[in-house]
């Protein structure tokens, strides 16, 4: 049986962020208390990326972290402030895909791979509780990516 569904009692998690300075900048957005994946947020204070599309439901932009070995790195942020899949109008389904289709096109993506994220950040290893998806197209021509493939984490790692 799953676990029951948890509402988070925070909108950020420190603990799920991969750089020094991405923790920092977590810092800052939670002494504002605001979501920083909430539209008002992506488009006039916490998005340190330009906004490369907005459909009815979604914004997409490039992830100012991106993992390593990545030739894009993209995050489409939901348009309204949901934490899980339950929160998302139905619709949005295919206005994602049909999004994802004009970054397949506009980007010419030889492949790579489409995640979501949504729910408890010891689940999903989110840093920002909001629903959001990732569209990673990995760099195999990166001397070190043989060694070192891209890795979507899910799930935290307790120390």
């Amino acid at each position: 049986m799953l676990d029951k569904k948890i509402k988070p009692k925070k909108l950020l998690d420190l603990e799920n962020a991969r750089h020094d300075d991405q923790r920092e900048y977590m810092r800052e957005i939670m002494a504002d208390g605001v979501c920083p994946f909430c539209p008002e947020q992506i488009k006039h204070k916490y998005n340190k990326e330009p906004i490369i599309k907005e459909t009815k439901y979604w914004i997409l932009s490039k992830n100012h972290w991106p993992y390593a070995h990545t030739q894009l790195h993209l995050i489409a942020f939901y348009k309204e402030h949901a934490e899980n899949l339950v929160d998302l109008d139905p619709r949005a389904g295919q206005d994602l895909f049909e999004l994802m289709q004009w970054v397949d096109k506009q980007y010419d993506l030889p492949g790579g791979a489409i995640a979501m994220r949504f729910g408890d950040t010891d689940y999903s290893a989110s840093s920002v509780v909001h629903v959001h998806v990732h569209i990673i197209v990995p760099n195999v021509k990166d001397p070190n990516y043989l060694d070192q493939p891209v890795r979507f984490k899910i799930g935290k790692t307790h120390k």
